[in-house]
């Protein structure tokens, strides 16, 4: 794809589209609804009702359903002189997020639940509703770019690298993408801070949230064991040669790469390095032991629609805060593919996702379903 040159999609647009706004409140969904207005869209604001609280055993809503954050968006679409809505997809989030989180855990993963959000609710669920409304483009804050060549749509990094969200939107389609607008694909996050002061936004200033919408304390342990309303089996630490330990707190209480909180008096730094479900065992090595070279990814998607046949280079990232590294990709069918970095990686983690780039340009991705074992 090197040479390819690029027009963005959201450019030389007539002002008889219409696009729908997902505003969560804060300050760069805010920013995303003032830059499509700008730019001579008809703009509907919007805010998705993802859950209550008695779905995930909260005290109060996490950040993106709190009435502070849905007065947040009304005011910012009544500043801007746009229509507000909500709209309820509290079943389908739990459906499609929150359940397949808990089993993830449970089965000894790490998932990523912003993926599956944006796949199943932003982009297309929220998409279906913006067809039914009558509505060209969804519109979001997410800093990523598209752009077009050729008939053609791309989804690319933000030009703010550091906070570059393309990695959460690999699973996209290029029908998606083309009605898509991310309006921050361009600008710096200090940026979107100026023009929110410009438009005297009450989101300004307005702190981001680090967690998951629905574990806004950061106990994934704890929301699980509520939702569940039961108590995971402690289990045995062991060594990788089976040597027991000491007793662990449960499965879902640990995910790899973790050294901190296993209260294991050692001689040296132990990290979690395996998950046994099976055995309801946690394995402990050392650093060294994290590093693997090779994974299959399941769910393989591929943007343009049409997934390789044949083995191909590529860089790719296996975190949300990786940094890509080169790799080959050899396709497996049945949706698969085996990953074989250059160089070993460092806690490679069934549950995230393996996302693919050519440059800045995203190819696609999977979630990865197992980690090859070998001498590096």
């Amino acid at each position: 794809m090197d040479g390819i040159e690029f027009k963005p999609v959201s450019d030389e647009k007539k002002s008889s589209n219409t696009a729908l706004i997902a505003m969560s409140g804060g300050v760069d969904s805010s920013v995303a609804a003032a830059l499509t207005l700008k730019k001579g869209y008809n703009c509907v604001g919007c805010t998705m009702r993802l859950y209550e609280n008695d779905m995930v055993g909260l005290d109060l809503l996490g950040t993106c359903c709190s009435i502070e954050d849905t007065k947040d968006a009304r005011a910012v679409c009544d500043k801007l002189g746009i229509e507000y809505n909500i709209y309820h997809y509290e079943a389908e989030f739990k459906d499609k997020v929150i359940e397949p989180f808990v089993c993830s855990y449970e089965k000894g993963e790490t998932p990523n639940p912003c993926i599956r959000c944006n796949r199943y609710l932003k982009f297309d669920s929220l998409y279906k509703r913006a067809l039914e409304y009558g509505c060209d483009y969804i519109v979001t804050g997410h800093y990523a770019r598209i752009e077009e060549k050729d008939g053609h749509f791309y989804l690319k990094k933000a030009k703010d690298l550091n906070k570059d969200q393309s990695y959460v939107l690999y699973d996209l389609s290029e029908e998606q993408l083309a009605h898509t607008l991310f309006p921050l694909g361009e600008f710096t996050k200090p940026e979107v801070r100026e023009i929110a002061e410009e438009y005297g936004f009450v989101t300004s200033h307005k702190s981001e949230s680090q967690d998951i919408c629905f574990v806004p304390d950061g106990d994934y342990a704890g929301m699980i064991k509520r939702y569940r309303n039961k108590e995971y089996p402690h289990g045995d630490f062991v060594d990788k040669d089976g040597k027991v330990l000491g007793e662990h707190d449960g499965i879902i209480n640990y995910t790899i790469g973790q050294r901190r909180g296993l209260g294991i008096p050692a001689d040296r730094r132990l990290y979690v390095t395996k998950l046994d479900v099976e055995n309801n065992k946690v394995i402990l090595a050392d650093n060294i032991d994290l590093f693997k070279r090779e994974l299959i990814i399941r769910d393989f998607h591929w943007i343009t629609g049409t997934e390789p046949t044949d083995e191909f280079r590529c860089q790719a990232k296996i975190r949300y805060k990786h940094k890509e590294q080169p790799a080959s990709v050899i396709p497996l069918g049945d949706g698969k593919a085996k990953v074989i970095f250059d160089e070993p990686q460092r806690a490679i983690t069934a549950g995230q996702s393996a996302v693919l780039y050519d440059g800045d340009v995203v190819l696609g991705g999977g979630i990865i379903d197992s980690i090859i074992d070998g001498k590096e």
